[in-house]
């Protein structure tokens, strides 16, 4: 586990409560343990929001490159809709 370092931590009392709960039920060893886990996760959640972050910003870039390179016209509603007729009236499920 490598270098352990004491920390005290303020938390709600249904936090505390749901912790010892727990503890008591046999899922963990230790509060210490559920926090572990707890930023083990908050890791990873921050970790995914990061990379999909990257990704919009990536899709927002191909946009605005369209745009710059004139690969963009005005939006046409019917246009969409015929497209999308045209598509489906060609789908093996239709």
């Amino acid at each position: 586990m490598g270098n352990i370092e004491r920390m005290t931590v303020t938390i709600t009392a249904d936090m505390a409560q749901a912790i010892r709960g727990a503890v008591k039920e046999g899922g963990y060893a230790s509060s210490s343990e559920i926090i572990r886990e707890a930023l083990r996760d908050w890791r990873y959640k921050r970790q995914l929001q990061k990379r999909q972050l990257e990704q919009l910003r990536a899709d927002v870039q191909v946009g605005l490159d369209d745009i710059e390179a004139g690969r963009v016209r005005a939006f046409d509603a019917d246009r969409i809709v015929k497209i999308g007729e045209q598509r489906s009236n060609h789908s093996p499920f239709a």
